[in-house]
């Protein structure tokens, strides 16, 4: 289990769901994980214990994705601990359903400011710890970017910009030995499907199993499995791809 042996990894948003599952599952596989979070520090530091307990190494940094100097810190936080970096995994999110009545300039900004602008400010940053090495850099999008439903239009939005900057970046960084790919999910099991009113038992659960093939809802460990697949060597020749882990249910 040592795919990712001596890496440095930061996963933004890493205190539950599906950051806290690719964090531990990076952790199991050699890495050196910066656990990201934005407000819940009691979740990032249980993640980081569970890392730790299992013998990996890791360390928890608040930061605001969406705020310049709190990404600063966080890559000085991250260089002060392991000295480098080699991965960095896109993952915080602000996701609201709400109808484009109820859109305002405040949510438009709650989730462009976080979903958009937060990877943009992170990859910059990326740039100058990876050095002449190269690096790896994973946007954790949507399946919504390719088929968005009603009801989700802001979301969906932010993430097929995601999609378009990691293609772009793709080209603009291949030179540099730098792999920019996007994870796009389905429907998945977490904390924040379930405030975004996805419960278990609930019409939109039944809806969205519905249109999976495969017929069950995500788990954060099924993306999380591509993730350490897109971060290893095994994916050395992969860039610039949008990867469907839906179950089937976005089959492009």
């Amino acid at each position: 289990m040592n795919k990712l042996k001596n890496k440095v990894a930061i996963v933004t948003g890493a205190s539950k769901g599906i950051g806290a599952s690719i964090a531990k599952h990076f952790a199991k596989e050699g890495a050196k994980v910066v656990v990201n979070y934005a407000s819940s520090k009691e979740g990032a530091d249980k993640v980081v214990k569970a890392i730790i307990d299992n013998g990996g190494k890791a360390i928890a940094v608040q930061a605001d994705v969406s705020k310049e100097g709190d990404v600063i810190r966080l890559f000085e936080e991250t260089k002060k601990a392991f000295g480098t970096l080699d991965i960095l995994v896109n993952n915080a999110v602000h996701q609201q359903y709400l109808p484009i009545e109820q859109a305002s300039v405040e949510t438009f900004h709650q989730h462009f400011n976080v979903n958009v602008l937060g990877p943009i400010l992170t990859i910059q940053a990326s740039l100058k710890l990876f050095g002449d090495k190269g690096g790896n850099i994973i946007n954790i999008s949507s399946g919504a970017s390719k088929m968005p439903m009603a009801g989700v239009s802001l979301y969906s939005a932010t993430k097929a910009a995601i999609d378009a900057i990691t293609i772009s970046l793709s080209k603009e960084l291949g030179a540099k030995n730098i792999r920019v790919n996007s994870i796009l999910p389905g429907a998945t099991e977490t904390e924040g499907a379930s405030s975004a009113g996805v419960t278990t038992g609930s019409d939109a659960e039944k809806m969205f199993v519905a249109h999976t093939p495969l017929g069950r809802r995500g788990q954060p460990e099924d993306i999380a499995k591509a993730v350490v697949f897109l971060a290893s060597d095994d994916a050395a020749w992969i860039t610039g791809e949008q990867i469907s882990v839906s179950g089937g249910m976005y089959g492009f």
